[in-house]
């Protein structure tokens, strides 16, 4: 899902990425994690203590780390905590995302990874494939290393490249050195997972495009 907010903000919930404008923000993954919770929960607050289970199950932290992500998200956001525009601070219980958020309509994927029974949308540019949980399609089995391969799409042309991945990529069967353009129905596997590159055009007209991972 792709949010906008504070004007010219835009968070990819499926992607992990957040912008202002055309710069990419970054942000620690636990701040982003924060940063989620109060996306969904918005408008309501959330409590210290549910921000803190959800942000570290079975594990005591002290306030401080709390309140430490915060002033990460308010400095990369350009928030003011005396005067807030996006993230409001309930003295005494929690917070609270107060920025009017509009969902932006998806773009429907035209290339996609079928892995099993379940399709990996591609989008325009690149896609990371890899264990990492940031990754772009994450494919947590063994074999497959943090930062595997990139699939590159543009416009037609979806190129795979390994990126010095421990176990190799291979497609239909052959290791791949140096990018390869594929083709729908070309077979690709990532240590112990192999999926089928579908385009829409290959697909029949009573096929629904997938719309989310």
């Amino acid at each position: 899902m792709r949010l906008r907010f504070d004007h010219d903000c835009s968070i990819d919930t499926d992607r992990r990425e957040l912008s202002r404008g055309d710069r990419d923000l970054s942000l620690s993954p636990k701040a982003y994690d924060l940063l989620i919770l109060l996306l969904e929960a918005r408008p309501k607050a959330m409590t210290k203590a549910q921000l803190c289970r959800a942000l570290w199950p079975r594990t005591f932290v002290v306030p401080a780390n709390l309140a430490n992500l915060i002033a990460e998200i308010r400095m990369v956001l350009g928030d003011d905590a005396h005067h807030p525009r996006i993230i409001r601070t309930l003295h005494r219980f929690g917070y609270a995302f107060v920025a009017h958020a509009d969902v932006v309509p998806a773009t429907l994927a035209h290339h996609w990874l079928r892995w099993k029974t379940t399709d990996l949308p591609l989008y325009a540019g690149e896609n990371i494939v890899g264990r990492a949980g940031d990754a772009h399609i994450c494919l947590d089995v063994p074999g497959v290393s943090r930062c595997h391969a990139r699939v590159m799409v543009e416009g037609d042309t979806v190129t795979l490249e390994d990126l010095a991945s421990k176990n190799g990529t291979f497609v239909d069967g052959h290791r791949i050195t140096t990018p390869r353009v594929l083709a729908p129905g070309d077979r690709v596997t990532f240590g112990q997972a192999t999926v089928t590159l579908r385009a829409a055009s290959s697909e029949s007209s009573t096929t629904t495009l997938p719309s989310g991972r």
